[in-house]
């Protein structure tokens, strides 16, 4: 220990798991037992990143309104958060971290009883001429919204390029047209929203036309552009350039795992840490990890994934909390869910794709309906589509889809409920749903697609065909 009778919890990262688990163990112990002290490099600490494209699309109109709890909060509560700090190094044999200060370039040794690692994940940022030039941006953190914010007040035209149509692409795109921006999105594969199957994307992606963007898939940027003062101007494929008074990398995020790399710790597939239930990093008795740094148990395929959502990271940092903080909790895994929009377009998904099915052996059924949002007959009854993965054989429910408007994207809740309990499509048919004319229809979209995947694994099927 690092006094007499007081134990030192070092934590690095101050957004969602890091404060988190701060926050919960200074809940359980006292600061006469436990003094934590937390690094964070950037300006902020326990803000929403979820909620940046939403700021720069001026439906949150401060940065603020982001920010969950500040710096002054968490020390008035016995934490000693330490901004503007980066830890360079984690020294696990001696129990000390080193820690950089970001404006003094001075640097430190701190020793730990305990060590937390919520370091998050990075963009990806491709290594290609130009990418690094002003008006180029990632966007992860409240500094990086900013500086988007700045650079957009800056642009002389107005011009954007998207490169990359997931989560953060959908939604940056929608943000720039509500600035009143020209938006081109280049993706990568033929339809946008990766984490949906293609037929499925295929609805976003027109959406996403609908509403003025222009879509270039199948196509990956080879350079990026510059004029004559050094900002971005255009970026280009290899059949095309595209002009860019602004750019956006919605490539997607990657382990911020360096440290951990550097200083031995166990690292999965993906590039995330490895823990165990209690997210104990494996083979360590006193360093925690959670957040976008670590992978996790997918609990339909049994396989590790790297998911980073706000959701999770919070969950994780309750858990190690109360385990630093001398009690007892797990995470048991996670089924993939995650919602999304364009404008009125709600997005959801949670469990397996079919490719995600194929990869881990499973033989499958894949049914899709349409349905709508309310009874047939009310006013602002909406289209939806829900496509829905269950087991041959067995029936198991594996994994389900949903684009429709208002109402559809909540509904997948219902089937991250079922794959958590490992219903199968049979007993979702029987679900006790709520029902009147302004919510649903009798039966409900999700169960209609239920009673089709169960109608279809009943079917003979051809083992060797399959």
């Amino acid at each position: 220990m690092t006094a007499e009778s007081t134990e030192r919890l070092v934590v690095i990262g101050g957004d969602a798991a890091g404060m988190s688990a701060a926050s919960q163990a200074r809940r359980l112990r006292g600061a006469g037992e436990l003094e934590i002290v937390a690094f964070e490099r950037g300006h902020f600490t326990s803000y929403s990143a979820c909620g940046i494209p939403y700021w720069v699309g001026g439906d949150v109109e401060e940065r603020d309104r982001l920010i969950a709890r500040t710096p002054e909060e968490h020390r008035a509560r016995g934490i000693d958060l330490r901004l503007r700090t980066e830890v360079t190094e984690i020294d696990v044999a001696a129990g000390r971290v080193r820690a950089r200060d970001v404006d003094s370039g001075t640097e430190s040794w701190t020793p730990y009883d305990k060590l937390v690692i919520a370091t998050g994940a990075r963009p990806v940022r491709p290594d290609l001429p130009g990418v690094d030039a002003p008006g180029v941006h990632g966007v992860q953190t409240l500094d990086d919204g900013q500086a988007l914010l700045d650079s957009l007040a800056r642009a002389r035209g107005r011009r954007a390029v998207v490169v990359g149509a997931g989560y953060i692409g959908v939604e940056m795109a929608e943000a720039l047209i509500r600035r009143g921006y020209e938006v081109t999105v280049v993706n990568r594969g033929a339809e946008p929203m990766s984490t949906l199957d293609a037929d499925m994307g295929r609805l976003v992606r027109e959406a996403m036309e609908g509403l003025g963007v222009t879509m270039v898939g199948e196509a990956e940027i080879t350079k990026v552009l510059t004029g004559r003062d050094g900002r971005v101007r255009a970026v280009a494929t290899e059949d095309a350039e595209y002009p860019a008074d602004v750019v956006v990398l919605g490539i997607g995020v990657r382990p911020e795992t360096a440290l951990a790399r550097a200083a031995g710790l166990p690292l999965g597939s993906h590039g995330g840490l490895l823990t165990d239930r209690a997210m104990r990093v494996r083979g360590h008795e006193n360093i925690w990890a959670g957040g976008d740094c670590v992978e996790v148990l997918d609990l339909v395929s049994g396989q590790q994934r790297h998911i980073a959502l706000g959701t999770h990271a919070n969950k994780h940092g309750q858990v190690i909390g109360t385990n630093v903080g001398g009690g007892y909790a797990t995470f048991p895994g996670v089924v993939g869910t995650a919602v999304s929009k364009v404008c009125d377009l709600e997005i959801a998904r949670t469990g397996l794709r079919e490719k995600d099915a194929r990869r881990v052996g499973l033989q499958f059924e894949a049914v899709t309906i349409e349905s709508t949002s309310r009874a047939g007959y009310y006013p602002g009854a909406s289209p939806m589509t829900v496509k829905m993965l269950a087991e041959r054989r067995t029936g198991r429910l594996l994994g389900v889809q949903i684009v429709g408007r208002e109402g559809a994207a909540k509904r997948v809740d219902i089937a991250a409920v079922a794959l958590t309990a490992g219903l199968t499509v049979e007993q979702m048919t029987a679900l006790d749903l709520g029902y009147a004319p302004p919510f649903s229809p009798v039966w409900d979209p999700v169960l209609v697609a239920a009673r089709k995947a169960a109608a279809k694994v009943r079917e003979p099927w051809d083992q060797a065909a399959g």
